[in-house]
């Protein structure tokens, strides 16, 4: 599950959202915010995918709409963060995959003011609809394993077999292009709501990230440490120094490997 108490979050009552759409790299980048600035991960998605897991009333009514490819409605994401959120008490928080609706973005607020919370940024990884595209058509999933391949940059040793069990390989309705290019249309239709009411408050930061993932991490660390203040941060931690090249089949490449843990 996406929210689990980190017992080494600090007690600051700073909160950030990271946002971007499916197969962006959105939750790598998560995964390292939460490592190196201690903060508590809550994931959409996650909390979703195990309402589902545990066939209650929400995760029965979400899988209708998560199974046809469509946004979960407001009421029930709402429902489910703030339960999260009353239990958490004064940790740090990063929300991912929510708010998704200006709707979502405005009872955020209230959440948040309500319970003393300060949001101090808002980590929009941008990438390109047609790289976007091309990542998601391209992947192929073992089920039992949950191993991810692509079939152009991360080919299995023989087409469409896993490469240790030589057992079929799928390609999830997720994953088809009809059912990506409708989820992209979704998330830009309420998305760029989302980012608009947020640049209004001064905390909206873009980050290309059609790039090498530990480029894309340079300047997501970048963007943290100045929305942070030093005590926020802590001591810093050795670092890569930013890639230089941009783009390609490189970033493509060492993306791959990462972006399934977003939409399994």
């Amino acid at each position: 599950m996406g929210c689990g108490a980190d017992r080494s979050s600090k007690n600051d009552n700073n909160c950030i959202i990271i946002v971007g759409a499916p197969a962006s790299g959105k939750g790598t980048q998560a995964e390292k915010i939460k490592a190196k600035y201690n903060f508590l991960h809550i994931s959409s998605g996650d909390l979703l995918r195990a309402e589902i897991k545990k066939d209650t009333d929400l995760g029965k009514k979400a899988k209708e709409f998560m199974e046809k490819g469509e946004l979960v409605p407001d009421e029930l994401i709402i429902e489910m963060i703030d339960g999260v959120i009353s239990k958490q008490g004064n940790l740090r928080i990063m929300f991912d995959g929510f708010p998704r609706t200006l709707e979502q973005s405005k009872q955020l607020d209230e959440m948040l003011k309500k319970r003393n919370k300060k949001l101090v940024a808002v980590v929009y990884l941008d990438v390109p609809d047609s790289e976007l595209v091309e990542r998601g058509t391209g992947r192929r999933i073992h089920l039992p394993s949950g191993r991810s391949y692509h079939v152009k940059f991360n080919p299995p040793k023989v087409e469409g077999k896993d490469d240790k069990t030589g057992e079929d390989l799928v390609q999830r309705e997720d994953d088809k292009e009809e059912t990506i290019k409708k989820r992209l249309e979704e998330f830009h239709k309420n998305n760029d709501r989302v980012v608009e009411h947020y640049e209004a408050q001064g905390v909206v930061f873009k980050v290309q990230a059609n790039e090498k993932i530990e480029a894309v991490w340079g300047k997501v660390m970048e963007v943290l440490d100045k929305a942070l203040t030093p005590e926020d941060v802590g001591e810093p931690k050795p670092r890569k120094e930013d890639a230089k090249e941009e783009g390609g089949n490189e970033a493509k490449e060492e993306v791959k490997q990462e972006e399934a843990k977003e939409e399994k």
